[in-house]
């Protein structure tokens, strides 16, 4: 009743095939199957077991010629073509791997949907949190903007109304110096002489400090006191328009902080449910000529601080034109007074600044003996850490070049890149550190050097102030020779 494959495919096919020797003998697989047959049709299932092997050999059998049942219903896949050959149905095996294989697809699918439905939840709850808290701190700080221009605005109108009536002062005092008239002799060769000799100063201690500007404002009292009654005229007229000026200027500050009140008071009341509010794309963008904080306040405070300045230039001139009508020779005495207490501050500041920068010297001179050896430090550790990185170098080139499959990338190979490249890190840092030493050297060289120069230069200050001026200035007239009496 046995026949081997061949020989029921030769039945079937109407041909004796002889046993080729280039034939396998063994069981075949489907891909071999088809190879020979050429008529199965094509399946993407691999067979799972191994054909039982014949019990006969097919060599050894008589050939005979079976009627084959043939199964060529609607629902088969068996046929002449596959006569001997593995059928086209899948394994139970198969069916069973394919069924998981659909289970596992179709709850990955559902797992990475629920993930991604809990991240656009997710996304959707922090947005509109987002939006709410973005929307209510805006309207908070529209609110403290409101406070901050309503404050400014305040300070304004009050210094507008300051400003006129300091005016109204001075113009007073203008027609009280139309009718005024005094003589005095002034000691304005000791001021002048001051002041030449403080222009020997050298840089940068030639600034315009508390002496330069009291004895510049002495020789100022002293020419108002020679002309009296011209220049002071004159001086007042051109304070009213100064503070003048400074009122317009605040007036309109003023008319600018009441407009943009309105606007950011309209703003501040918009919500979500507003009807007047629509998009406009295009304005969420800063404009060239925006100023910011920083600037907005500077302007308001700057105007404040000039009409203030002019407000108390306008008062002292007031002051100036009543010490003027009562006593010059008491108001000469004063500002003398005033110019040697400003010279002994001055001195005082000298002397205190010339002590720190002996000592801030000397701390340089130390820091630099301390960087020095840093730096050396720096570039011995560089030094040091070439010896390791030939050595790890060297084994990585030794290792490169290893036989055949032995070129593995195994630990000791992945530990010694790591160890070059945390070599070449930290020889990259240490570089980059001895640069800074290098550089925070020089720089402490310069400062030595603009120290010592300092020093130079408050010595001659010292020189000027001390010994040229004061001492010049204890031949200043007393206040009865300044009135007069002899």
């Amino acid at each position: 009743m046995c026949t081997c494959r061949w020989e029921t495919r030769s039945v079937l096919l109407g041909t004796k095939w002889p046993q080729l020797p280039w034939l396998p003998k063994g069981p075949l697989s489907l891909t071999q199957e088809q190879g020979v047959g050429g008529t199965m049709a094509q399946t993407d299932v691999l067979l799972t077991k191994e054909p039982t092997p014949q019990a006969v050999p097919a060599c050894e059998l008589p050939q005979k010629v079976y009627d084959v049942a043939r199964n060529v219903g609607a629902c088969s896949s068996s046929g002449l073509a596959t006569a001997g050959f593995r059928s086209a149905k899948y394994l139970a095996d198969e069916w069973s791997q394919n069924c998981y294989a659909r289970y596992h697809q179709a709850f990955a699918d559902r797992n990475q949907s629920e993930r991604r439905r809990h991240e656009s939840h997710q996304l959707a709850a922090k947005t509109q949190a987002l939006a709410r808290c973005s929307q209510e701190d805006a309207t908070r700080k529209a609110g403290a903007r409101l406070q901050d221009t309503h404050g400014w605005k305040s300070e304004l109108q009050r210094e507008v109304g300051e400003l006129g009536t300091e005016s109204d002062l001075l113009l007073a005092q203008k027609q009280r110096l139309a009718r005024a008239l005094d003589a005095t002799s002034v000691p304005f060769s000791i001021a002048t002489d001051n002041l030449q000799c403080r222009e020997r100063r050298q840089h940068p201690d030639l600034v315009r400090d508390c002496v330069e500007t009291e004895l510049l404002k002495e020789a100022e009292l002293i020419r108002n006191i020679q002309e009296l009654l011209k220049r002071t005229i004159m001086q007042a007229v051109n304070q009213i328009r100064l503070n003048r000026e400074q009122k317009e200027t605040c007036e309109m500050d003023w008319s600018d902080k009441v407009e943009a009140y309105n606007i950011d008071q309209a703003c501040a009341h918009y919500h979500n449910q507003s009807t007047d509010v629509q998009f406009h794309p295009y304005s969420a963008k800063f404009e060239e000529s925006a100023s910011t904080p920083e600037t907005w306040a500077r302007f308001t405070q700057e105007n404040l601080c000039r009409a203030e300045r002019e407000r108390r230039a306008s008062a002292n001139l007031r002051v100036l034109i009543d010490c003027i009508l009562r006593d010059v020779a008491e108001d000469l005495r004063l500002q003398c007074d005033a110019v040697n207490l400003a010279f002994g501050r001055r001195c005082e500041e000298l002397e205190d600044t010339r002590h720190k920068l002996q000592n801030h010297l000397h701390k340089t001179l130390r820091e630099i003996t301390e960087q020095e050896h840093n730096v050396a430090a720096l570039r011995q550790a560089i030094k040091d850490k070439e010896a390791p990185l030939k050595v790890a170098q060297t084994r990585l080139y030794q290792r490169s070049h290893r036989p055949n499959v032995e070129l593995c990338r195994d630990a000791a190979q992945f530990r010694l890149m790591s160890e070059v490249e945390e070599l070449n890190m930290s020889l990259t840092a240490l570089k980059e550190k001895l640069l800074e030493a290098e550089q925070s050297l020089r720089n402490l060289e310069d400062t030595r050097m603009d120290l010592e120069k300092d020093l130079a230069v408050k010595a001659n200050s010292l020189f000027i102030d001390r010994q040229k001026c004061m001492t010049h200035r204890t031949h200043y007239p007393t206040i009865l020779q300044l009135a007069g009496y002899q």
